[in-house]
Formats: C-alpha cells, structure tokens, sequence
C-alpha cells in the first residue's frame, strides 16, 4: 500500500513536533565506524546508549527487519528559567532538557504518524531515548538539521533545544535521502571555549570522561579532577547550548519554545522545587528518604537506580554553594558523615573539607573510599 509521506510529516507536526524529515533507513556504516574508533579510545567514559552496541544501534534492520524508511522528529523543549531561589538555602541546577519528560510527548507525536503506517498495513516502531538507533544521525540523513560542533543537531530557526526520535516502517516512502541540510556554524567555536571542562575536544567530538552532563550519571566516586567544575549542576549541563548563537537568537525573539509540552512527571513531584523545575533544595535532598528521592527524580538516568548517586551529586553541588556558617548545612554534612553508606561518608568528607569544616562526626574511617578521601589534597573554598 502506498503512504503519502507529506500526510505523514503533517501528522507528526500536528501532534507538535518542529520537524519532521523521512530518509531511507539504510545502515549508518560511517557513524559505526566512528562509535567504534571513540569507544575504542575510552571516550565513551563508559556511557552506553548508542556505545553499547554500536553494530546494532546503527542498523535500523534490527528495531524492523526490512525497514525501508525512517520518519524523524523533533520536539521543541523551553531553555528560560527563573532565577534561582533567593532564601538563603543552597539550590542545585537541573539542565533544561531534564526539567519534565519531554520524551512522553516526543513518543506520542511519533506514535501517531506510527499508527497511520500501521492503518495501511506497515510495520513501524517507535525509537527515542534509547539504544535502539543513532537518533541524531538519523535526523541529519533525514535533513532535519546540522551537525554541530558540540555534537548535537541543530534546527533551523530552532536550535539544539530538541529532543529526537524516529519511526522505523517497511514503508517505502522515499527514494532517497534529502539533502543535507547547511552547516550553520561556519567559524563559531563558542560551544568548544565555553565547556566548562574542555570535553569538546574537537568540533563534534566528547570526551564524555569530561563531560559534566555524564559524569552526574557515571556509578562510583564522582571524578575529584571535576567536583569544583560542577559548580551547582546537579543533573545536566546546558553550557553548550547556552552559548550556542542559533540557540540565542532563538530565545531572544520568541521568548519560549513554539511546542511547548506541558511537564507531565514533574507535577507529582514529592520533593520541592522552582516552578519550571530549573532549581531544587540541596538540603531537602540529602534529608529526602529513598522513595521520595526516586518519586521526585526518577526518571532521570540513575546508576542502577540507587538514590545514592544523587545524594553523592548532592554533596558535590553543596561544598560548592554551601553556605559553611549556615547551621544546616552543616547538620546535613554531620549526617553524612555518619551515613553508614561509605560513597556517602567519603563524598562527605570531601565536601566537609572543600567548606572547611571538621571531621569530627566521621565514622568507620577505614572504609578505602572514606580514607582516600582523607588523604587527597583539597583546597578549601575560602582559600580559592
């Protein structure tokens, strides 16, 4: 049966998404070869997603065996947030794209032009924020934007700000690819000064051992080399998109996004936080139980959905914009201290010193991780 791929883009456009563009789901032979060669030279840090299986992630066979096209969106997400909190406690930042799950109404739109397929008699599976397929190489085959320097695909008169997703079919809906749509960042290199950490190591290229967007997503000790760098990331960082020209000229003229989903999982949120979700307590964290951590921020990437990783994140962010004179802040530091987990009482003890506080309610100091801890050199926020 033959679709009308023009039906099917303005399907997915009135279900909201910004773009849509449909190529050939052929195998992406040059984007394996480069996951290969970057998983080879460790610069996956150990991320999985598309690295864990990069043979099958760029074979769009293996989601629909006989997959002949692709229709890739993109869904629009806000970048403006309020200023943070001015109470006197210490705030975290969450990255704009983390703030509400911007992907239950990307699959949604996909799932709509999905069901059209599916009502002429075609396989078609939906594939977005997961392991499945290269989602951003697919959107520069399906000419929905650029490759740009920090990695990420750029919009036309959108920017990076989007989420990306696909439908895998056996429909045979185009004879050929688009053509590739113009780079747009010609001589700019903001995005690669602007890292707060250098992980852009060259136009497109992540170190992700570098990049703060992953480490806060990484199991173990948090890497000492960028504990200060992270400053009051607590999941995400934006830097890059932020000082992005298309990404700021987009802002500026409209003011927000014109697809704006609304933040579905974060209205049953058991933790406070800002009303755009840009901001979260550090404290009220720390003092949170396990089932009100992962009420509250499950849905991000949590190494094997242990509440730990974020508590450790949180005392992170806290010996960067703790306040040492505040008594809470150090009452929290004294609970972990004495948190019988030792990833927790050695994150303690490196926030404890980086406010220059005492040791005094340490316990069980002989834990490997609580003694590394003590012995590696610190410098004392006030004396940086």
């Amino acid at each position: 049966m033959t679709v009308d791929a023009d039906a099917l883009a303005a399907i997915g456009r009135a279900a909201g998404l910004c773009a849509v563009g449909i190529c050939r789901a052929e195998l992406f032979s040059e984007v394996a070869a480069v996951l290969h060669e970057r998983k080879q030279a460790g610069l996956h840090g150990g991320m999985q997603f598309t690295y864990r299986n990069p043979d099958r992630s760029t074979d769009p066979g293996r989601l629909v065996p006989g997959a002949a096209s692709l229709v890739v969106g993109a869904l629009e997400f806000g970048a403006a947030s309020g200023e943070r909190p001015d109470d006197g406690s210490p705030y975290a930042r969450v990255a704009a794209y983390a703030r509400c799950d911007y992907y239950q109404p990307l699959r949604t739109a996909l799932e709509a032009v999905a069901d059209a397929l599916r009502a002429e008699g075609h396989r078609a599976v939906v594939s977005a924020d997961g392991n499945g397929l290269v989602d951003r190489a697919a959107a520069h085959r399906a000419g929905i934007g650029w490759w740009g320097k920090n990695s990420n695909i750029l919009v036309p008169g959108t920017g990076s700000l989007v989420v990306l997703g696909a439908v895998v079919t056996d429909a045979p809906l185009v004879s050929g690819d688009p053509e590739p749509v113009t780079d747009g960042c010609g001589s700019c290199r903001r995005c690669l000064d602007g890292c707060p950490t250098g992980a852009i190591i060259a136009p497109g290229t992540v170190d992700a051992r570098r990049c703060l967007a992953w480490l806060v997503q990484t199991d173990g000790v948090f890497d000492p080399d960028y504990r200060v760098a992270l400053g009051d990331r607590i999941y995400g960082c934006d830097d890059c998109s932020d000082v992005c020209p298309p990404n700021r000229v987009r802002v500026r003229l409209t003011g927000r996004p014109r697809h704006r989903p609304k933040p579905v999982a974060a209205l049953d949120r058991s933790l406070p936080s800002t009303a755009d979700g840009a901001w979260v307590p550090v404290l009220e964290m720390l003092d949170a139980s396990d089932d009100a951590l992962m009420a509250s921020f499950g849905r991000w990437y949590i190494p094997r959905r242990e509440p730990r990783y974020l508590r450790r994140n949180a005392l992170v962010v806290l010996a960067n914009v703790g306040d040492r004179s505040d008594s809470r802040v150090r009452a929290a530091v004294d609970r972990a201290l004495r948190d019988r987990d030792p990833l927790i009482r050695a994150h303690a003890v490196w926030c404890a010193r980086r406010l220059g506080l005492g040791l005094e309610a340490l316990c069980e100091r002989d834990d490997p991780l609580v003694r590394a801890e003590m012995e590696r050199p610190v410098q004392p926020r006030d004396a940086a």
